[in-house]
């Protein structure tokens, strides 16, 4: 008898603790959202507003942060930021006390194409739209469109991670359909890299000349600098005016 008991006891607190489990639950679920709480992870300069980020959140004004939980789908309001083109990733969570937080991961620029519209490429070798929020300081890319985005976006990369090159390459112009021509910080010539291709092989003799060159003081005379042939760097220089 006292085991009948004791197993009625037992199935009788297990049942409360549910209980109240699912009753706690039901009261988190109905529990309006009182605060919208929006940060941004890495990018320190915005390229979308808090304010945007907040309508995409509650899709009305005139609901304020009243708000149901109830009718809150967190993976919706993810996937909802997401379609947003300055928006790469999104993290939204509420917590017991009513706080709605969504934490943005913006997409990375990493060149601007003066193009019709003028549009960015991203890290990640996408278009992407430009901000009217912010403008970031990044190459100016001139003479392609969204088809040789692909085939520049390795050249771009390698910009990006290179110190040296993201601290003096400026523009960058597709002349023919071989031959990509950089412009770099500081000095007026121009480096004819060619085709997308050997890009280790032709960014290491640029430095190499660039270093050389640096020491015995001839940067400023030269005109243009040939990356394409494979053993050498053929160098033109400027016109000597009398």
């Amino acid at each position: 008898m006292k085991r009948i008991w004791g197993s009625i006891k037992f199935l009788g607190l297990i049942s409360l603790i549910i209980f109240l489990y699912a009753f706690s639950e039901k009261r988190n679920s109905i529990r309006p959202v009182k605060k919208i709480k929006i940060s941004f992870v890495g990018e320190t300069r915005p390229f979308i507003k808090e304010l945007t980020v907040n309508k995409l959140l509650i899709q009305n004004q005139d609901r304020g942060t009243n708000i149901g939980k109830e009718t809150l789908a967190l993976n919706s309001l993810e996937n909802r930021l997401k379609l947003e083109d300055m928006i790469a990733n999104a993290n939204v969570y509420r917590s017991v006390n009513g706080i709605l937080t969504a934490k943005i991961e913006q997409r990375t620029p990493i060149a601007r194409v003066n193009a019709t519209p003028p549009f960015y490429i991203d890290e990640e070798g996408d278009v992407m739209a430009l901000s009217k929020n912010y403008t970031a300081r990044v190459p100016l890319v001139h003479r392609i469109d969204k088809e040789d985005v692909g085939e520049i976006h390795l050249l771009l990369q390698k910009i990006l991670h290179d110190d040296f090159l993201k601290i003096y390459v400026t523009d960058i112009t597709k002349a023919a359909a071989d031959n990509y021509v950089l412009a770099v910080r500081e000095y007026d010539f121009v480096i004819e890299f060619g085709a997308i291709k050997d890009i280790e092989r032709k960014i290491g003799n640029f430095k190499a000349f660039y270093q050389k060159s640096l020491k015995d003081h001839s940067l400023e005379s030269y005109k243009t600098v040939n990356l394409r042939y494979r053993n050498q760097v053929v160098c033109i220089r400027k016109e000597v005016k009398n």
